[in-house]
């Protein structure tokens, strides 16, 4: 699995962790099933301290994308690659949102009126 991260983007550093193991599994580099490395080879292959990579671990156990077991380490889930695609889509919703002017609520609102 090849990481990195932007050194550009102003995200908090575990958000770019989660969004650089999302971005493998979208791009099919980590399918359902899949071992994780450990949190340290992770935190070295990147550059960050082994925390800022467990937080964002936890953050993609979170959403579902993985599962973490006890004496099997960190696995992807058989709902990440569909998931992470539809949370990436709605990032990109929000963010036009937010371009336009609207809030996250304004967006909740706009979508519970859609019959």
């Amino acid at each position: 699995m090849l990481l990195k991260l932007n050194s550009s983007d102003n995200r908090l550093l575990h958000e770019q962790v989660a969004g650089a193991i999302r971005r493998a599994i979208t791009e099919g580099e980590c399918v359902p099933g899949d071992r994780l490395p450990p949190a340290r080879d992770l935190s070295q292959v990147l550059g960050v301290n082994v925390n800022t990579v467990l937080r964002g671990l936890r953050a993609l156990r979170d959403e579902g994308v993985l599962e973490f077991r006890r004496g099997r380490g960190v696995t992807v889930t058989h709902g990440a690659a569909e998931r992470s695609a539809l949370l990436d889509r709605v990032r990109d919703l929000v963010a036009d949102a937010a371009h336009l002017g609207y809030s996250k609520s304004d967006l909740i609102d706009m979508i519970r009126e859609i019959p």
